[in-house]
């Protein structure tokens, strides 16, 4: 069969009217568009994927670059959607540069998980010690206004972010079969169908933790954080994805991060 390919390489730098694409790769179904800001408003960046969503064998490949001094928001333009499989798995990598004094957030919108799917994503950071990384990565497990549930998928996550070459955080996550039956536990999942990791990664993340507590104890879902050496990270859980979005755009403006995507308001 024939299978959706894409790569896209994203360079950002900063000049005299603020941060630009210096250089912008596309091939296959990976495409980014660059919406108008108003001045003194970070550069955003819309990921694309003209495949309208993956499936088994399908590859996309996300590489951005935020050079020195460079300040963007990065966020894709729909929710990505993997859909029922007929062998192998959807493969989505990501990787993330953030050089000295940059600010990159990384902000796509959820991923739908479909009943009978397969998803391997990995996502690799390498962050200089004085630039700063916020990133998010959301899974919802079916459509809840549609009455889906995913009782057969399967899903590996892998995190890994460095900091001056050193390795700072490295995390997984893995789900096989019926979700509803391995998330229903009080220890997993609490019956949640939506979760969300989010870190930041900045020289005052450790500052960050009261706000983001305080955003905890009033959110829809549930919400853990924890923060040291630099590093804050946040886990979401909620009932659907309208309730985890919710969560996660009040939490991203607790810890400062001034302009949530426009794409998430469409």
């Amino acid at each position: 069969m024939q299978r959706a390919r894409g790569r896209l390489q994203l360079t950002l730098k900063t000049g005299p009217r603020g941060t630009f694409a210096f250089r912008a790769y596309e091939a296959g179904a990976a495409k980014a568009r660059f919406p108008r800001v108003e001045t003194g408003e970070a550069f955003e960046a819309t990921l694309i994927n003209t495949a309208g969503g993956l499936t088994g064998g399908d590859h996309i490949t996300w590489t951005v670059i935020a050079e020195n001094g460079a300040h963007a928001t990065v966020s894709s333009q729909a929710a990505e959607r993997i859909y029922k499989r007929s062998s192998g798995a959807a493969r989505v990598e990501t990787t993330l540069s953030v050089g000295d004094g940059a600010d990159l957030a990384w902000l796509p919108q959820e991923t739908i998980v479909f009943d009978r799917s397969a998803l391997q994503r990995t996502l690799n950071a390498e962050v200089h010690p004085h630039g700063r990384l916020i990133a998010a990565e959301a899974v919802v497990l079916g459509r809840a206004a549609m009455g889906e549930s995913a009782r057969a998928v399967s899903v590996s996550d892998s995190w890994r972010i460095s900091r001056g070459g050193r390795l700072v955080f490295a995390d997984g996550l893995k789900l096989e079969g019926d979700t509803t039956v391995t998330l229903a536990g009080g220890a997993t999942g609490r019956g949640a169908a939506a979760m969300a990791t989010l870190i930041l990664v900045s020289p005052d993340a450790e500052a960050q933790i009261e706000p983001a507590r305080a955003v905890a104890a009033g959110a829809g879902g549930e919400m853990g954080v924890s923060a040291w050496n630099g590093i804050l990270t946040a886990r979401l859980i909620a009932e659907d994805g309208q309730m985890l979005r919710a969560d996660l755009t009040r939490l991203i403006i607790a810890l400062g991060q001034a302009n949530i995507p426009r794409v998430w308001n469409c």
